[in-house]
């Protein structure tokens, strides 16, 4: 995949199938809300641990008590980001996801090298340095970001409204089901083609369909591009 910056602070992704995708990096506001939301989180688990060394008395009971500790003040992201592919409690709630800058989802690798970097953001107890990258950086990183080369994003739920604002016309296909649950970049792909559509012209968007269709199940070998239109007019109603 390729990648390029827009003025609008969105990212174009270009699939192999030579399709393209926007990818809409969050700002700090809601980062800053998500992570306060993890902290919270984070907090009621290590009271439950804290509650645990207190209804503990042996020795072993005391260190795996701790060892539950440290996991989970440095581990917490790392295992929401792997287990519910990029996104912690925080970032579910308000609709973002951790991605690698190409728009595909994001490995353990640099999950962990990500969040390994918070003790750089917290530099003094003070998060400056992370207010600071993620204010003035293209595509709002942190640190971290930067070194696992992973974007912050909203995901396709948050960005509904405005796919649905950008494809209006749509409402004259015939809505289609996709026959199978759709990753999160086969959405934006399908999407992405839908808002390109009017620009294509009828010849080069059926060529671009047929390359992409057959990725899906029952996809026709005719009418490629109006079979995707009509999983995108399902998909902007979701």
């Amino acid at each position: 995949m390729g990648s390029g910056k827009n003025q609008d602070t969105s990212f174009s992704v270009l699939t192999p199938e030579g399709i393209e995708f926007a990818l809409y990096p969050a700002g700090l506001l809601i980062r800053v809300a998500a992570c306060g939301i993890d902290s919270v989180v984070r907090f009621f688990l290590l009271l439950a641990v804290r509650l645990g060394v207190s209804m503990v008395a042996s020795l072993t009971g005391r260190w795996f008590t701790m060892l539950l500790w440290f996991v989970i003040s440095w581990f917490y992201h790392v295992f929401c980001e792997i287990m519910f592919r990029g996104q912690s409690i925080g970032k579910r709630v308000l609709g973002l996801r951790v991605v690698q800058s190409d728009g595909s989802p994001v490995g353990p690798g640099s999950s962990l090298l990500r969040n390994l970097l918070r003790f750089a953001d917290n530099f003094m107890g003070l998060y400056y340095i992370a207010l600071f990258s993620v204010t003035v950086s293209p595509g709002f990183r942190r640190p971290g970001d930067w070194a696992a080369d992973t974007l912050v994003v909203y995901t396709a739920n948050a960005q509904a409204p405005a796919r649905r604002a950008d494809i209006a016309w749509i409402d004259r296909f015939k809505k289609i089901s996709p026959g199978r649950g759709l990753s999160y970049e086969e959405k934006q792909a399908i999407l992405s083609f839908a808002g390109r559509y009017p620009l294509l012209g009828p010849d080069r968007a059926e060529e671009l369909a047929r390359i992409y269709v057959p990725s899906l199940p029952d996809g026709p070998e005719e009418n490629t591009a109006e079979y995707l239109l009509g999983i995108a007019h399902t998909l902007s109603g979701s």
